[in-house]
């Protein structure tokens, strides 16, 4: 993969923003007091950058966001929890992305949440070496499908509003 030094920046500054987010994330307290919940607001820059940037360069602001975020949390072990999360997320919705026309850009952010709930599950169950975790499949699913939705409503306005040509 080849990068001019502006896609860089921009693809610098997308990570940035991405990690400000979540950063900002870590200070709110827990809406739901079950392992896993969370708003996810930084995966609004994923589900733009989805749906703006070829899906390398997607990739490696997602794969830059887990590394630097699970640093700034202070949880390195959160790596491999959000690594595949974030893989299977990254796999469905640009599976998704080709099918889904931009007034429904929210979808692809659902069935992201979808995805990413599912990675981390598996990885739950690899990692702990029991199946008991499923149970929580209903709930971060319902959760997920949720901040999904919410993320992903504002990764559309941030399409429509960039997309949008200022007045002359």
């Amino acid at each position: 993969m080849k990068l001019t030094t502006r896609r860089l920046t921009e693809l610098a500054l997308l990570t940035a923003a991405a990690l400000i987010i979540f950063v900002i994330e870590l200070r709110i307290p827990d809406l739901v007091p079950i392992p896993g919940v969370k708003l996810g607001l930084a995966n609004i820059i994923t589900v733009y950058a989805v749906f703006r940037y070829k899906p390398e360069e997607t990739a490696l602001i997602v794969l830059c966001r887990i590394l630097l975020g699970s640093m700034f949390a202070g949880r390195p072990s959160a790596i491999l929890y959000s690594a595949a999360g974030a893989a299977l997320c990254l796999i469905g919705m640009l599976a998704v992305r080709r099918f889904i026309p931009p007034k429904w850009i929210w979808l692809c952010s659902v069935l992201g949440a979808i995805f990413h709930n599912t990675g981390q599950i598996l990885a739950a169950m690899v990692l702990m070496k029991t199946a008991v975790i499923v149970s929580y499949i209903p709930v971060l699913l319902f959760t997920g499908c949720i901040a999904g939705a919410f993320t992903g409503l504002c990764a559309q306005m941030l399409v429509a509003r960039i997309d949008r040509k200022p007045p002359a």
